[in-house]
């Protein structure tokens, strides 16, 4: 409407001051007379203050231009129309219970799926038998404190419990590598573009009336295909590097674009770096699921004699990724409205991004061919020289170098020196179980009549009947007692998957899976809650190695 409240405001203390001393017809023409100095919007903004319908102030500015002369008559108080809400005491509970089904009303009404504009708010109405219009039922609907309203999105979704965790290691990680002069980036893809004559977001000073002519479908050019553009934010330096990819975004487009910002950039900016972080997002092409991208930075690593740490941001918070606020942002507001006609406009609109705090960019084509559909082993994945962190090995992790280089954040032991899978005594280990050993001993001790019993249960229903043989004869047990308990505590856990833990105590699946099975009631029943574990492994190596390192690392506290 254009009037500001605080117009509005003065417009209603003035109809109260003067309303009780003019007749009708003279508070038409001090409402047509308000309505006119306001312009566009004035006559339902002065009949919203004076608390009256649009009819009267209408004609209130008619009568004006008119010049017509005064009636010479005052209503009686009380007189003209009845408001339809006092005619028809049933209107406002029929209303609300349209807008509001779910509270007021029938939670199957035929507007619950529809857009309840006034109008048809007014024809449902009337079709139940209360005579209103438009205007009234948005009169009502304001009286009750109703408004205009879009969606607000302020509904987080559920998050990972070492969400915050996670971020104050990445923290301490970015921290650690800054203060010994090693670089931090921040790495992402940002949206695909069209390139072509198609609209782009947003709005440019231009003629009036002088508009620019795009496309007014918005499919994409087969020939020209898309812009992939892949940002490297240079947390110290306040850089942005970007590689606009015209074939596909995988994860050895999104390496060979940190290659090539190391190669013109990186390496002479930090000449005596021997690390690398990269924060990156838990999925997409350099997400911590995609063995592609462990691969190419693995290869990068020797190339380059790098170490390069990789720590992921917890999954749904990427808004948060600092390429995302610090680059991204700047390069839409750098090209907004303005079609992006070729890929060498976007390019020099991205290398044209400066911000008052000194960002700059540099922005390069790449038109290499990156193939999709790759696949990565689980040999190829375990010969990497890879050491996941004690804290989230998933989302955290170190690739080597083959050639000797200095310490990590994470200190292995060599290849040789790790055994392959560790015994099941070393399985104990508080580091793996979120218990004292006295606490285990403990809870096995309570669990295992009770197993034992369970387990007699089963064995009676296989058979049909009574056993034939004594206890203790026929082939042995694959897991003792204690270890079908070890193998729960782990399993809830969650260090691994179960072929892991299977491997772990040097028994199938199947067989793992029912000890799990006979457990896992037992302790709901004694209201045991096993929290999950801050470290993840793959292999036995890396749960050898993990727990080979664990009495020289600082003690993180699992979650929960």
């Amino acid at each position: 409407m254009g009037v500001s409240r605080e117009v509005m405001e003065q417009l209603t203390a003035k109809f109260e001051v003067l309303f009780p001393h003019l007749d009708e017809r003279q508070r038409r023409l001090l409402l047509g007379t308000e309505a006119r100095l306001l312009g566009h919007g004035g006559i339902r903004a002065v009949a919203r203050a004076a608390g009256t319908s649009e009819t009267t102030v209408r004609k209130g500015v008619d009568e004006l231009e008119a010049g017509e002369e005064p009636l010479g008559r005052i209503r009686r108080p009380g007189g003209g129309r009845k408001r339809a809400a006092t005619v028809d005491p049933e209107l406002r509970p029929a209303l609300l219970a349209l807008v509001e089904p779910d509270m007021r009303g029938d939670p199957m009404s035929p507007l619950r799926w529809t857009i309840k504009s006034t109008r048809r708010l007014a024809a449902e109405l009337t079709r139940q038998g209360h005579q209103v219009s438009a205007d009234t039922v948005g009169d009502l609907l304001r009286q009750e404190g109703f408004s205009l309203q879009a969606d607000a999105k302020t509904i987080e979704g559920s998050h990972h419990p070492d969400r915050d965790a996670q971020f104050r290691y990445l923290n301490e990680q970015a921290r650690h590598h800054r203060d010994a002069g090693d670089p931090v980036i921040s790495v992402d893809t940002k949206k695909k573009e069209l390139v072509g004559e198609y609209k782009n977001a947003g709005r440019q000073w231009r003629p009036t009336g002088e508009p620019v002519a795009v496309k007014t479908h918005d499919f994409a050019d087969r020939q020209v295909g898309k812009a992939i553009p892949y940002g490297i934010y240079d947390v110290t330096a306040n850089t942005g590097w970007v590689s606009v990819g015209t074939d596909h975004d995988t994860a050895a487009f999104a390496v060979a674009s940190i290659r090539r910002w190391w190669q013109a950039r990186g390496r002479h900016e930090y000449p005596q770096a021997t690390r690398l972080l990269i924060t990156a997002d838990a999925d997409g092409s350099n997400g911590y699921r995609t063995r592609a991208w462990k691969t190419e930075l693995a290869a990068l690593a020797t190339e380059t004699g790098l170490e390069i740490t990789v720590c992921h941001l917890p999954p749904g918070t990427s808004k948060w990724n600092k390429v995302e606020h610090r680059l991204f942002s700047h390069i839409t507001l750098n090209w907004r409205g303005r079609p992006l006609t070729s890929h060498e406009t976007i390019v020099n609109s991205i290398a044209a991004t400066t911000t008052t705090t000194g960002l700059t960019v540099h922005a390069e084509l790449d038109t290499g061919t990156y193939h999709t559909g790759v696949k990565v082993t689980d040999p190829q994945i375990d010969a990497l020289a890879m050491t996941r962190h004690r804290f989230h090995g998933d989302w955290n992790y170190a690739l080597h170098p083959d050639t000797p280089g200095t310490s990590s954040t994470a200190p292995s032991l060599p290849p040789a020196q790790a055994p392959r899978r560790p015994g099941t005594a070393a399985l104990r280990s508080p580091e793996l179980t979120g218990m004292p050993g006295r606490d285990l001993d403990a809870l096995v001790s309570e669990l295992a009549p009770a197993l034992a019993a369970a387990r007699e249960r089963e064995r009676f229903r296989h058979r049909g009947g009574e056993r034939l043989r004594a206890p203790g004869a026929g082939a042995k047990d694959k897991l003792t007692t204690a270890d079908r308990i070890l193998a729960t505590v782990l399993c809830l856990r969650k260090i691994g998957t179960r072929d892991l833990l299977a491997q772990l105590f040097g028994v199938n699946g199947s067989t793992l899976t029912r000890a799990v099975h006979q457990v896992q009631p037992l302790l709901a029943e004694r209201g045991y809650a096993i929290p999950p574990s801050t470290a993840r492994f793959r292999t036995p190596a890396d749960v050898a190695l993990f727990l080979a390192t664990a009495e020289d690392q600082t003690k993180i506290k699992p979650a929960g």
